[in-house]
């Protein structure tokens, strides 16, 4: 078989890089690998099932492939059985994405008419969509995220007859890779996403939207007590320790802890297939030396599972996608108290790993029978053309990845010899309230939500009643969020679950007590709050903190006593500082002082975390004007909203688990010839800004360069790295289109990103 010029290059660049990983196993040859897996053609769903390396135990069944359905994204079931699908078909069309603004996209109906499990009809419910990601049903309607708006439709007869803007910004910048997504329905009848800081509401013909804690990159989803979960590209698990609705009202607060915490530290991933087709490939350390993926580097669509379907070690599991690999993960979590930890369930193997290189799950879900489904977008292509790197193009040029494009699969996981039954919802509310008991996580939210959507107030009876059920937190937990959705729950609900011994009921009572306290009932809950404090209950603290925002407006010296109580009794608790600094907004410097009275030591770790924020909040009043920016650097802030701003943050200050600051960064504002390679080639490993050491989990531990762009010109990038340079507290001497050119020209042969070590070796 004729092998490239270019191809023998990056073997003899893989030989030398991969040297110390080679004396590990001198067998491996790459050269006979990459021969191994020069094809990868389309092969039928049947045949790609017989690719995967499935746990023991376990069976993949087909639910719908082409042409019934085609690149499909992300997916909702309804209470029939159905499956609503999105199709991205304009993702991507070639490597530099000619075409990817054609309004090819679609949401789709799967049915099953002859009920053996596979879906044998598919109709358009919209279509002439450009690259559509999310969908959420809701209400009698759908939401349905196409950049950059969120749109609402109202359905009759499965047919879209009313349309209405929820939010003309939904994705504001960003690229396809980064935007918001998700629309996940949660426990507390909100809307989250992820890679966002909204979230949304439908209240009567009214929508709701609110600030809450910016959350991950590709994929959401929740536990059995409603903490969100999500990730990023190289992070296999992030999320929350405290339900989702508070903290997030000191827009000062870039953090807050307790929220996007590492959940799963351990990255590892063990594809059972070569896997050259990643975007930084040629780095050493990327692939193993039987050119394998090393860690995670498109992770995405992560689920808990909460079915009952699967065995009791099960229950709580998160399973991972990881499209790059052609595999999903399974992460086993623990908890103690309100924070949760995790780790892989397995060493060198995967819950499910294909040998086919054009598996790629891109979602996750748990559906109405119980089974785990995957999305699988089946396509060559899956990395986005802002990051493209020349490797991963000469990859895909030399296997022939681009087409088809018009191809797609839908997958569920059972285990073997248990039969897979969707359950059957009644339009009776009582039946619905019946299933709130229901083992199958999925079939409780969905019993709430049609309720909720309902709004028939003859079930409140009921649901008061489950309330008394305390030895059933579950159950509890959905009929105080199903009352909560109806408007119907009142201060007598809420106070005795306060008392209970066990922390998940007291959780959800002090979770839910926003949508209950009023200013005619506030003082009932006042002393019930107090007397948690003065039993020193550690677990309800963090949540008192938060609690004091909803309690400023209707008295504000209550309030204050409560904070003020908080931070006598644990001020070195790093999440009750962090959540009684989220009620500080513009207050921050008056209740430093004030602190400083009770804990004179200024290293106490309130004084350091509040003292932060508001050395950072004086910075930010002398950063440079952006208006005045946008009009000197047009095309360099266009870039930064789409490019920068969706790791680096829109204040430049960074984003937890993403990227460091841009904003005071002494490789921003210093040696240009430093700056410049790190945006055309990239940035790799830790990397120290003002004078703080910044490596993952904190960061991604790769910034991928755009220097082979097309789209991208050397004014285009002097004109951004001008914006940045002069952003914010920022000040560094102009660049110009030839210091770019006279950059590229230096470093023409060059592929790989640049590490710390040896920027600070260039002259």
């Amino acid at each position: 078989m004729k092998i490239s010029v270019c191809i023998s290059i990056i073997i003899t660049f893989f030989l030398q890089g991969c040297k110390d990983a080679s004396t590990k196993n001198n067998k491996a040859d790459p050269l006979a690998i990459r021969k191994s897996i020069a094809e990868t053609p389309v092969i039928a769903a049947d045949a790609a099932i017989a690719k995967m390396h499935v746990e023991d135990g376990f069976v993949v069944k087909l639910v719908a492939a082409e042409p019934l359905i085609a690149a499909p994204v992300a997916l909702s079931f309804d209470e029939k059985g159905r499956i609503w699908v999105v199709e991205m078909q304009d993702y991507m069309p070639d490597t530099v994405g000619t075409g990817e603004d054609t309004p090819s996209g679609k949401v789709v109906i799967l049915s099953d008419k002859n009920g053996d499990g596979i879906m044998d009809d598919s109709q358009v419910f919209l279509d002439s969509l450009i690259l559509p990601r999310a969908i959420c049903l809701v209400d009698g309607g759908i939401l349905v995220a196409e950049p950059p708006k969120l749109w609402y439709y109202e359905i009759k007869n499965d047919k879209p007859v009313h349309k209405t803007l929820v939010d003309s910004a939904y994705t504001v910048g960003g690229n396809v890779e980064h935007q918001p997504n998700g629309l996940f329905r949660a426990l507390d009848n909100w809307i989250y996403n992820a890679k966002s800081a909204k979230r949304y509401k439908k209240m009567g013909t009214h929508w709701l939207t609110e600030r809450t804690h910016f959350r991950g990159q590709w994929g959401i989803t929740q536990d059995n007590y409603g903490r969100l979960y999500y990730n990023t590209n190289s992070d296999n698990l992030l999320g929350d320790y405290f339900s989702p609705g508070p903290g997030a009202e000191n827009e000062h607060q870039r953090s807050v802890a307790g929220f996007e915490e590492n959940i799963v530290e351990d990255n590892r991933v063990y594809p059972v297939r070569p896997t050259p087709g990643v975007n930084r490939g040629y780095m050493q350390g990327v692939l193993d030396d039987s050119l394998r993926l090393v860690d995670f580097t498109a992770a995405c669509g992560p689920v808990i599972y909460n079915g009952n379907l699967f065995d009791k070690a099960y229950d709580g599991n998160t399973f991972v996608a990881e499209p790059s690999a052609n595999l999903i993960k399974r992460d086993v979590q623990t908890g103690q108290g309100y924070i949760t930890k995790g780790k892989e369930a397995y060493d060198n193997k995967e819950f499910i790993a294909s040998e086919d290189e054009r598996f790629r799950p891109v979602n996750l879900h748990i559906g109405p029978d119980g089974a785990l489904y995957i999305v699988d977008m089946y396509r060559g292509i899956i990395q986005h053309k802002t990051y493209l790197t020349p490797y991963l193009k000469n990859e895909i040029k030399e296997r022939a990845l681009t087409n088809p494009l018009n191809c797609g699969r839908i997958y569920k996981v059972i285990p073997v010899n248990k039969t897979a039954i969707n359950v059957q919802f009644s339009s009776k509310p009582g039946e619905l309230v019946k299933l709130l008991q229901h083992p199958n996580g999925w079939v409780r939210s969905k019993a709430q939500q049609l309720l909720v959507d309902a709004k028939d107030k003859q079930v409140v009876a009921s649901l008061k009643q489950l309330l008394k059920n305390t030895g059933d937190p579950i159950t509890l937990t959905h009929a105080l969020w199903t009352l909560e959705g109806l408007s119907a729950l009142q201060q007598a609900d809420v106070l005795p679950l306060l008392q209970q011994n066990d922390w998940t009921i007291r959780m959800q009572a002090l979770s839910v007590l926003p949508s209950v306290m009023n200013r005619n009932n506030y003082r009932s809950f006042i002393p019930a709050l107090k007397k948690m404090m003065n039993e020193r209950d550690t677990l309800a603290a963090p949540y008192i903190a938060f609690l004091a925002n909803y309690i400023q407006p209707l008295d504000p010296s209550s309030a204050h006593e409560i904070l003020i109580g908080l931070i006598r009794e644990y001020s070195d608790n790093i999440y009750v500082a962090d959540a009684v600094i989220s009620n500080l907004y513009n207050k921050e410097e008056a209740f430093y002082k004030e602190a400083l009275i009770i804990h004179p030591d200024s290293s106490i770790l309130f004084n350091k975390q509040l003292k932060k924020l508001i050395n950072n909040i004086e910075r930010a009043k002398t950063g440079s004007s952006f208006n005045k920016l946008e009009k000197q650097y047009p095309r360099g802030a266009t870039i930064f909203l789409t490019v920068c701003q969706t790791c680096h943050g829109s204040d430049g200050n960074g984003i937890k688990a993403l990227a460091p600051p841009l904003n005071g960064s002494n490789w921003v504002e210093g040696d240009k010839s430093k700056l410049i390679p790190i945006v055309l080639y990239g940035l790799t490993g830790p990397v120290k800004i003002a004078g703080k050491l910044y490596k993952s989990p904190e960061i991604n531990g790769d910034m991928p360069g755009i220097g082979a762009n097309k789209e991208f010109t050397d004014d285009d990038i002097a004109d951004v790295l001008n914006f940045v340079r002069n952003s914010w507290n920022n000040k560094g001497e102009k660049i110009i289109p030839e210091d770019i050119g006279g950059v590229r020209s230096k470093y023409k042969n060059r592929e790989k990103a640049f590490t710390m070590e040896e920027l600070e070796q260039l002259k």
